[in-house]
């Protein structure tokens, strides 16, 4: 399971910007998950469960947003959501497209708690 290896990179990324604002502890972390990233959100939810004890993290909730895959057509460049398992234009039905979005993990925002 690669999402534990996730998760404490996260974590260490969530430490890092918590010291970098003063803060004692981070109550909620808001993630974006695209389908095509090779993360299970469910897993991950797991996952940090595990990895967040004795962090600054250790009681914050984790919330995940699923990001749609979205692609661009190289043939016409129309773009457009797609379903995972059908990455072809549905403008002209080419099937030479690129990925633009929805394989990716973004960090979205964090709340901190601070001493103020």
């Amino acid at each position: 399971m690669h999402e534990l290896s996730v998760c404490e990179s996260l974590l260490t990324q969530v430490s890092q910007l918590a010291a970098q604002h003063n803060a004692r502890q981070v109550a909620l972390i808001k993630l974006q998950i695209g389908p095509l990233s090779g993360i299970e959100p469910d897993l991950l939810q797991h996952a940090f469960t595990i990895a967040r004890a004795g962090t600054v993290a250790e009681h914050a909730e984790l919330l995940i947003d699923t990001l749609p895959v979205r692609i661009e057509c190289l043939e016409c460049a129309h773009q457009a959501e797609a379903p995972v398992n059908r990455l072809v234009c549905p403008h002209c039905g080419a099937w030479r497209t690129k990925v633009i979005s929805g394989d990716e993990m973004v960090l979205a925002s964090l709340e901190l708690l601070t001493e103020e």
